[in-house]
């Protein structure tokens, strides 16, 4: 089925999802969450005619029942998915917004567009062209006007710059970062699921920064890897990726302090690091100064470099 919202469209048998006509990078799981949405949205009736997706309803969908997996973190990743692809905002939602302690509703207006009935088949019906007149012979300044034309064109196509094709190539290609997994290095496991849900919140927000210029990779297996046997050069190779953000949260003598890291993966250089140290030595405001504390490296370093 093809729904369309805005300047969206998505179909839920390919799980391609449009904007303006032009595909929409998303992965397979928050593409299950995004059908479901649509699906409820345009349901109009029964039990759930309020259009909201509870959050086992969404796990059923996404993982089955007879997965086990992180369900929140998971959860989590796959909304922010959802609307990264949409450019929506938890805080200002206008596609998904968040039902507390329920699940989740898509708000904007849904259209289904139907689909196109077959053409019958029809017989051919064979004819036959009436045969040609005898082509008049092109007189000789015509063939030479035809020849200065083919000359001006060539002429303009070098003397003008490249051709086409190789001006597509030498257009720039986005900066690609790759968010590591953060560490929790204090020792103390009630923050692991705390730190490892801050890189899906910074992946959420530097994808918010210029699609256009910035390519943030948050969910590649290499870059789930655990501190001590992480490779930069594996991920330089392996991504493609310019940059990497490492952070790790660590137990100090006047309490919790997390210390962020911003790095060229060419030369392994330290562009940025910094130590976060919480006034309370607890983790109050501690999600919010790592995401800006990481939006403030890339636009430094990535989107309105100095001298680096």
């Amino acid at each position: 089925m093809l729904y369309t919202f805005g300047t969206f469209e998505f179909d839920d048998h390919s799980t391609e999802l449009r904007k303006n006509g032009r595909i929409t990078a998303l992965e397979p799981q928050p593409a299950k969450a995004l059908a479901l949405l649509l699906a409820r949205t345009t349901e109009g009736g029964g039990d759930r005619a309020d259009g909201i997706v509870t959050r086992e309803e969404l796990r059923d969908a996404v993982w089955g029942k007879d997965t086990h997996v992180d369900f929140d973190r998971g959860l989590a990743y796959c909304i922010s998915q959802v609307r990264s692809a949409l450019g929506d905002s938890g805080e200002n939602p206008r596609f998904v917004q968040t039902i507390p302690r329920r699940g989740f509703k898509f708000i904007a207006p849904v259209a289904i567009v139907p689909p196109i009935a077959p053409v019958a088949a029809v017989a051919p019906v064979l004819q036959f062209p009436p045969p040609h007149p005898p082509r008049p012979k092109r007189s000789l300044p015509v063939a030479i006007l035809g020849i200065v034309l083919l000359i001006a064109v060539v002429w303009a196509q070098y003397a003008l710059g490249p051709p086409w094709a190789e001006r597509s190539q030498m257009e720039p290609q986005p900066v690609v970062i790759g968010v590591s997994i953060f560490d929790n290095e204090t020792g103390l496991p009630e923050h692991d699921r705390m730190v490892s849900g801050l890189s899906d919140l910074v992946v959420t927000r530097l994808t918010e920064l210029d699609r256009e210029r910035v390519a943030v990779i948050g969910n590649a297996a290499i870059l789930r890897q655990p501190r001590n046997i992480r490779n930069l050069q594996a991920v330089k190779s392996s991504l493609k990726a310019d940059y990497v953000l490492l952070g790790q949260l660590q137990l100090g003598e006047s309490g919790l302090r997390f210390i962020t890291h911003f790095i060229r993966l060419r030369d392994e250089a330290h562009l940025k690091a910094n130590r976060l140290v919480m006034k309370d030595g607890g983790v109050g405001g501690l999600e919010a100064a790592v995401v800006e504390e990481f939006e403030r490296a890339v636009r430094e370093h990535v989107l309105n470099p100095s001298s680096n």
